[in-house]
């Protein structure tokens, strides 16, 4: 069940937290229609859950920041038809950063902390309370409609691919993506009471997922064939691999409510979920991809 609101005060909120989600009976119609109807519902948090996502989103942010650093400092080592994959690469984990900062921002603004009962000098801390600020988690889908086509985008652009092939792989794959994460969205704005708007959207958004999976690994195995030196089309494979399973790793943390997970702890798993799965496939793929680009740009020099 969900509710919002402080345990702490008496209040008109719908519910109390005792360990468990225990929701009053006084005013149930106003719930199930506050959830039916895709309302924001903000959850209490222990300390302990609390300070699991900030750390977890702080550690996100650090990680996309010093990742775009490094490739746009290093974009000038590989050769000039291999820069626009590493400063797209930077651009990912640049966007990422900024929305990291927005999500991280949000978090601290969603709960405050009170002064706790002092013993002996030493200040106890207590759960923080929920401000009434909302938790705005969009800003991950935002930023998902910008870096996940231009992290295909950079894939791409590594690739021994004709020009026609390179654009025609672009469209369709930068369309279903961001098909993708449109179709997600929604399902995401419920975590608790009836899960169906988020199983729907799960399904849809699996579909277009799936072409994109088919390409990445069936489509385009032709093209990584056709890389003439062994290491280069080993790091291509890794990176679509690796960018396969990064990205298996979404539509599980999205099931995370239907596992029967109580709503504050839904919310915990999925910020934790999301930027483990973001620092592999955008950190992790970005330094790859640099990776390629400076092996085919010290062959293209040794060749002359």
């Amino acid at each position: 069940s969900s509710h919002f609101g402080s345990s702490h005060s008496g209040s008109g909120h719908s519910g109390s937290v005792t360990g468990q989600f225990q929701v009053q009976p006084a005013r149930p119609r106003v719930r199930r229609f506050a959830e039916s109807a895709g309302a924001m519902v903000m959850y209490e948090m222990t300390d302990m859950q609390y300070q699991a996502v900030y750390n977890t989103l702080s550690f996100a942010l650090a990680s996309m920041m010093a990742t775009t650093m490094y490739l746009w400092f290093r974009s000038t080592a590989v050769h000039d038809k291999f820069k626009s994959a590493v400063l797209i690469s930077g651009l990912v984990t640049f966007i990422a950063a900024y929305h990291y900062m927005r999500i991280f921002n949000s978090w601290v603004e969603a709960y405050s902390y009170g002064p706790g009962e002092v013993h002996n000098g030493a200040m106890e801390i207590k759960a923080p309370k929920l401000t009434g600020v909302p938790f705005n988690d969009a800003y991950r889908y935002m930023d998902w409609l910008l870096t996940v086509p231009l992290l295909l985008i950079e894939i791409l652009l590594v690739m021994k691919l004709d020009d026609e092939t390179y654009s025609a792989k672009a469209k369709s794959l930068g369309l279903f993506s961001a098909l993708m994460i449109v179709s997600g969205y929604y399902g995401e704005l419920t975590v608790s009471g009836d899960l169906t708007p988020r199983w729907l959207c799960w399904f849809v958004s699996m579909l277009f997922f799936l072409y994109i999976v088919y390409e990445l690994l069936v489509g385009l195995a032709e093209a990584t064939k056709s890389e003439s030196d062994p290491v280069v089309q080993s790091k291509i494979e890794v990176v679509q691999y690796m960018t396969v399973i990064s990205w298996c790793t979404y539509p599980v943390v999205y099931l995370f409510p239907m596992f029967g997970i109580s709503a504050s702890q839904a919310v915990v798993a999925i910020q934790i979920g999301y930027c483990v799965s973001d620092i592999i496939s955008k950190c992790g793929v970005g330094l790859l991809i640099y990776q390629i680009s400076y092996a085919k740009s010290t062959k293209d020099a040794l060749l002359g």
